[in-house]
C-alpha cells in the first residue's frame, strides 16, 4: 500500500485558489478588506464574513467566513477571495 494514499482524492493546488474568472469585475480581499456581514466570493462560492482576525503569512487579513445553508465556519486569507466592487 502506498503512503501517498489514492491520488483520486488528492486536491489540486487550483482548487484551492478562488477563481477570479467567475466574478472579474470583483477586487481582491487583499486590496479591499470586506467588513462583517460582507458577501464574498471563494473557492466554495458565495458566503458571508463572520469575523476579521489577524494577519496571515502572505500579509493579509485571516477571515472567518459562513457558506449558505452551512453552519460550521471556515478560514480563509482575505487575499484568496474576491469583493464586490464599491457601488
Amino acid at each position: 500500500m502506498s503512503l501517498l494514499g489514492n491520488s483520486a482524492r488528492r486536491i489540486r493546488a487550483d482548487e484551492l485558489q478562488v477563481n477570479e474568472a467567475a466574478y472579474p469585475d470583483w477586487v481582491s480581499g487583499a486590496e479591499c478588506l470586506p467588513v462583517a456581514g460582507s458577501r464574498v466570493f471563494c473557492t466554495a462560492g458565495l458566503a458571508e464574513v463572520v469575523k476579521i482576525l489577524g494577519k496571515t503569512g502572505d500579509g493579509s487579513r485571516l477571515l472567518e467566513l459562513r457558506l449558505e445553508g452551512i453552519n460550521q465556519p471556515f478560514f480563509v486569507a482575505a487575499s484568496n477571495i474576491r469583493v464586490a466592487p464599491a457601488e
